[in-house]
């Protein structure tokens, strides 16, 4: 397995990754991962086995220590160095679960994130996904000020200095 910078050819195997891992109210649009692929390079990264992906990560880098539900409308450019990682999607093919291949993806992140003289990685998820990042190195913060989907999410945070 390989880590990689996302290609906008590998946009029809994260929709379908992204579809089979969120409901329609949770997933994220086609045109959104358009837009995060153009406006994130640097902060998208996919694990790939050759030419099949197996999973994604992606988020921006901001002065916000959260994500906020206006985030998943307009993607945010990221800061080119300082502020919050942020993850919006942390995502594997049903067919690469229990192969470690999300703590891989964070881990690749977050390398990034250092490099980058980032403060924190942040993210929220459902309550059944906190022990995953929690057994990632996440602290769960309580719940978010979100809405997204009519879902109560939590947001985990990462210290990185």
């Amino acid at each position: 397995m390989q880590i990689t910078p996302v290609k906008m050819s590998d946009l029809p195997q994260i929709m379908a990754i992204e579809k089979a891992g969120f409901s329609a109210d949770e997933a994220g649009s086609e045109a959104a991962y358009q837009e995060r692929i153009t406006k994130l390079p640097d902060t998208f990264l996919v694990a790939r086995d050759g030419a099949v992906v197996l999973g994604f990560i992606v988020g921006p880098a901001v002065p916000q220590r959260y994500i906020e539900d206006a985030m998943y409308d307009q993607t945010p450019t990221n800061l080119e160095r300082g502020g919050h990682q942020l993850v919006f999607t942390v995502a594997v093919s049903p067919l690469a679960r229990k192969q470690h291949v999300g703590s891989q993806l964070l881990t690749a992140l977050e390398n990034d994130a250092r490099a980058k003289s980032r403060t924190s990685m942040a993210l929220t998820c459902l309550e059944r996904l906190v022990p995953f990042y929690e057994a990632n190195g996440y602290t769960n913060q309580g719940v978010a000020d979100s809405s997204h989907a009519g879902e109560t999410w939590y947001n985990l945070e990462k210290a990185l200095v």
